[in-house]
């Protein structure tokens, strides 16, 4: 039997449900008008109608209520559920075939930024390399740097690197190639950088030079928490740069395929806020990029 942990989040319209294994990678958010024909967890799930929204993420299962309904008279009744279709469906959905190669080449919503991904783990965190000037600490993104003249950056988090060019060339002409690269490099156990890797949990601590307050730390939690997984899976990372108490607007960092991305102005407006203001309603109103 699937071993399901109950846990209350800040806003009390929330409800978590833990496993002890990742259902799915990556993320996904579902109301009543999502197409869960495929989901026969959501499927059930819905059929309880103060159920309003379903988020599935790593390895936990969040619902959202309507305000009117007590948890204490269903959150059991809903782990029997969750226990009784993971038991039949333990990963929500159909997984991707599995790839054979040592690094595949993926697609990011940035039409910029290829994400190519390994078959073991590189780095536990991630480094940013902005240009070829500042690659020297980090071996992988030189050899990148001074392979292909077309890279403009470099971004390496756990498991893949995504590689954002220049308009001289397009990523069909150059793919291939440059996965061959990245392959062959870490086959013959190439260093992958000489710097300490910035911590998923607090990762612009290093850019401002203090702790965050006790506030930005619930935010980033969340952030890490709901939103990194979907984001991570695209190639990208978008973090807590400053909170402003004033206006109550989270300041963000966006990393990787996020930098530059056409639709990360959507992502962080009808994504990230919504997000926030769901969990922490009292704290955010507003939330804007510090950088493209």
């Amino acid at each position: 039997m699937q071993n399901i942990i109950i846990e209350p989040t800040e806003n009390p319209k929330v409800m978590k449900f833990v496993t002890d294994y990742q259902i799915i990678p990556g993320s996904i958010e579902l109301d009543r008008q999502s197409d869960v024909s495929e989901m026969p967890l959501a499927k059930e799930l819905f059929n309880f109608n103060f159920i309003e929204k379903i988020f599935i993420t790593s390895n936990f299962i969040a619902i959202s209520k309507k305000e009117d309904v007590k948890w204490e008279f269903l959150v059991e009744s809903l782990k029997d559920v969750i226990q009784e279709q993971l038991e039949k469906n333990p990963r929500i959905y159909i997984q991707k075939q599995a790839k054979t190669n040592n690094v595949f080449a993926e697609m990011t919503p940035n039409p910029s930024v290829m994400k190519f991904v390994s078959s073991t783990n590189l780095l536990s965190g991630f480094v940013e390399v902005k240009n070829k000037e500042n690659s020297d600490d980090v071996p992988l993104a030189k050899a990148i740097f001074e392979e292909f003249s077309f890279v403009k950056e470099v971004f390496i988090s756990d498991n893949f690197v995504a590689v954002t060019k220049d308009e001289s060339v397009e990523w069909h002409k150059v793919m291939i190639e440059m996965r061959a690269f990245i392959t062959e490099y870490l086959q013959n156990g190439g260093k992958i950088s000489n710097l300490v890797a910035q911590n998923h949990a607090a990762p612009v601590e290093q850019i401002m030079n203090r702790n965050y307050t006790e506030t930005e730390q619930r935010i980033s939690d969340i952030l890490v928490e709901y939103v990194a997984p979907a984001v991570e899976n695209d190639g990208g990372k978008i973090s807590l740069m400053e909170y402003v108490a004033d206006t109550k607007t989270a300041k963000m960092l966006l990393q990787g395929a996020c930098s530059g991305c056409p639709s990360s102005t959507a992502t962080l407006k009808n994504g990230i806020e919504n997000i926030l203001k769901q969990f922490l309603p009292e704290v955010v109103e507003n939330v804007e990029a510090v950088n493209g």
